[in-house]
């Protein structure tokens, strides 16, 4: 039995709490790929155990759009696990990735195809003209975006959006890195070839996201760990600063003893609240060494980052 043909492009998108979008997503979608012209492609989405109808509603949708493959993930893996079974799975010489929540239209493919054509880039990619969100949530992006590129050793360009079309030989290398921990951003850059972004206005996702504080706070504090050992660094100096500025209190008070035998040592309120600090300084450290001990030791269980229930 010979293989299918390769397509030419295929899209990948992933879906949680997506039942809302999927209808729309597709017909936009349909109505970009016949503003390029093609005719060969595959549109992969990858269920990452989605607790609505998302998947019931594909699998009728399917009937009337039979590009369409969905990955069925037996649990909830993640955005970025989810984002990278689907491209790992991709077979398109040309791929396309995407959230399907609307907030990036899937008409921007146009625009993507067209710079794609005229650039020799392997990579492009989308950043927003302008942040979404109320001001904390404008204000809290971009210090996110500061602060990862101060601290990583991979520079970022800040404001990224998913969407981005990527050649073959791009995504093989992608895939092939084997992170355990993921950050695709970081993972998107870290491994180099030739990039080159485009501005993308996007909208407000309609209902709650999907990304809460707690989960927001977890991919900074996973992407920096991943990408950067200046948080060990940074521990080996502070303990460098509160060694020599406690030899330098002991000498002090070794002085005064010599040269003021009569004078009472004082000062238990300030000896408590330096100890007290000290105590916090040194818990915080050995909480940043477990978090970098945790990666390793994910890392080297090397177990599956998702598993493919079914295939449809």
């Amino acid at each position: 039995m010979s293989e299918a043909p390769t397509p030419k492009l295929s899209i990948v998108t992933t879906i949680f709490h997506s039942e809302n979008y999927l209808e729309r997503f597709l017909t936009q979608l349909y109505q970009a790929l016949v503003e390029i012209e093609c005719d060969s492609f595959e549109v992969i989405f990858v269920n990452d155990g989605s607790p609505d109808d998302s998947l019931q509603l594909l699998l009728g949708l399917k009937q009337s759009y039979p590009e369409i493959v969905i990955l069925e993930l037996s649990r909830n893996f993640g955005h970025h696990h989810a984002a990278l079974a689907g491209l790992g799975y991709s077979r398109g010489e040309l791929v396309f990735i995407i959230d399907c929540d609307l907030e990036v239209s899937p008409l921007v493919l146009k625009d993507f195809h067209q710079r794609k054509l005229e650039s020799s880039a392997d990579v492009i990619y989308g950043y927003q003209t302008q942040r979404k969100g109320n001001w904390f949530e404008q204000f809290s992006g971009s210090l996110y975006w500061r602060l990862f590129n101060a601290l990583s050793d991979t520079n970022v360009p800040p404001d990224l959006t998913t969407a981005r079309i990527m050649t073959r030989e791009y995504v093989d290398a992608v895939v092939k890195l084997g992170d355990r921990n993921l950050f695709l951003a970081g993972m998107y850059h870290w491994v180099g070839f030739e990039q080159e972004g485009i501005p993308i206005s996007t909208t407000a996702r309609e209902g709650k996201s999907t990304y809460s504080l707690p989960k927001k706070i977890k991919l900074f504090v996973n992407s920096i760990t991943s990408f950067s050992a200046y948080p060990l660094q940074l521990i080996f100096y502070l303990g460098m600063s509160i060694t020599a500025f406690s030899f330098l209190l002991a000498l002090l008070l070794i002085i005064q003893r010599l040269l003021l035998p009569e004078m009472l040592l004082t000062g238990w309120t300030s000896l408590a609240v330096f100890m007290s600090l000290s105590l916090g300084i040194v818990t915080t450290c050995i909480g940043v060494i477990g978090i970098y001990l945790s990666r390793v030791y994910s890392q080297t269980q090397n177990r599956p980052l998702y598993y493919i229930k079914n295939i449809y």
